[in-house]
C-alpha cells in the first residue's frame, strides 16, 4: 500500500554543462557527386565548407538510481581519473527526508561509484517528491595552498619561448579558474613535457588545430589535466589533434611527453595554456605559479617575457 501510494520525482541538474558548445564538421562533394560529411577536411584537396555544429559537453559524472521502489538512493560515479568533490542539494522537495540531509558535499575517488542519498518520506502515508541537483569539481577540497609552486618550464631545455600573458593578465584569462594561467607561444608541434609528475586524471584529443577567437570554442581545446601529489592540477590546452601521449589514468614523471602544442579551441595563434589550479569551496581557483630557471632560482610568469627550458628532451 505504501509502495503505490509513494511517487518520486528526479530531475538531475550538471550545472558545469549549462553552456552549448560547438564541434567544427566538413562538408564537400566528390568528383562523382556525393556529398561527404566528417569531422575531418577531405584529404584530397576538394573544396569544403566548415560547418559549426552545436554540441553537448560531456559530464565528468553520472548518476543512476537504485535501492527499493519506496526508498530510492541515488549513486554517483566519478570519471575522472583522480578525487572530484560533489555537492547534492534539494531544487524541490515535498515530505520527503534525504539521509543524510542536504545540501551536502562528498569527495568520489577516482573512476569510481558511490551511493550518496537515500530518500523517504516524512510522512510514510503521504507521497512524496523531488528535485535533485548537483555539480562537480575535480580534485579533492583544500583550504590550504602547497608551500611548493614551483614547476618545470612546460618544455625541453635549449628551447626559448615567449610569455604572451602572464599571471593575472585580464586580457582573456579573467575567471578565478583561470587567472593565473599563462600562455607559452610555441609552434605547432612542439613537445608538451610534463611540468611536474602525477595521474593523468582527464584528456581530450579529437578537436582540430582551427583556432577561432570565438567563445563558443571554449570547449573546443584539447587538453590533458593532470592531478600531483599535493592536490594541485595542472591543465595543458590548446594541445595538437590526436598528438596526446597518455591516457587517463597513467602516472608518470616530470618530463614526461605528454602532447604536441597546437591550436584547437578558443585561440589567436598556435600556443600552450598552462594553468595550475585546485579545488576551493567547490570551485577550481587558479594558482600563482613560478617556473624553475636553468641556472637555478625561479622566475615569476607575470608578465609578457622569455621563458627557458629546464627538462631533458622528450622521450
Amino acid at each position: 500500500m505504501q509502495g503505490t501510494m509513494t511517487r518520486y520525482l528526479l530531475l538531475l541538474l550538471i550545472v558545469t554543462c549549462a553552456i552549448a558548445a560547438y564541434a567544427e564538421h566538413y562538408k564537400w562533394q566528390d568528383a562523382g557527386g556525393q556529398w561527404h560529411f566528417s569531422d575531418r577536411p577531405p584529404e584530397d584537396g576538394s573544396s569544403f565548407e566548415v560547418l559549426d555544429v552545436p554540441q553537448t559537453p560531456r559530464s565528468m559524472v553520472s548518476a543512476r538510481r537504485g535501492g527499493e521502489q519506496h526508498r530510492p538512493r541515488h549513486y554517483f560515479f566519478n570519471h575522472y581519473y583522480g578525487p572530484a568533490q560533489v555537492e547534492l542539494r534539494l531544487a524541490e522537495a515535498s515530505n520527503v527526508a534525504p539521509e543524510p540531509r542536504l545540501p551536502a558535499r562528498f569527495v568520489i575517488p577516482g573512476n569510481s561509484e558511490l551511493g550518496l542519498v537515500e530518500f523517504g518520506p516524512e510522512d510514510p502515508t503521504q507521497p512524496f517528491s523531488y528535485r535533485l541537483a548537483y555539480s562537480l569539481v575535480p580534485g579533492a577540497p583544500s583550504t590550504e595552498l602547497p608551500e611548493n609552486l614551483a614547476f618545470y618550464p612546460p618544455f625541453a631545455r635549449n628551447l626559448i619561448f615567449p610569455i604572451s600573458q602572464g599571471l593575472d593578465d585580464a586580457q582573456t584569462h579573467q575567471d578565478a579558474a583561470n587567472r593565473y594561467a599563462v600562455d607559452i607561444v610555441m609552434p605547432m608541434g612542439t613537445a608538451v613535457l610534463a611540468a611536474r609528475g602525477g595521474v593523468v586524471m582527464d584528456s581530450e584529443y579529437k578537436h582540430p588545430d582551427t583556432g577561432k577567437e570565438d567563445e563558443r570554442y571554449l570547449s573546443q581545446a584539447n587538453y590533458v589535466r593532470i592531478a600531483h601529489d599535493d592536490g594541485t592540477m595542472a591543465v595543458y590546452a590548446h594541445l595538437q589533434r590526436d598528438s596526446l601521449r597518455v591516457v587517463p589514468g597513467m602516472r608518470i614523471p616530470a618530463g614526461h611527453w605528454i602532447a604536441n602544442s597546437g591550436n584547437s579551441g578558443y585561440s589567436s595563434g598556435p600556443h600552450l595554456h598552462f594553468v595550475v589550479q585546485m579545488n576551493i569551496d567547490m570551485a577550481l581557483e587558479s594558482l600563482p605559479i613560478s617556473f624553475l630557471r636553468p641556472e637555478g632560482g625561479i622566475m615569476d610568469p607575470d608578465r609578457p617575457k622569455m621563458l627557458f627550458g629546464v627538462l631533458p628532451g622528450a622521450q
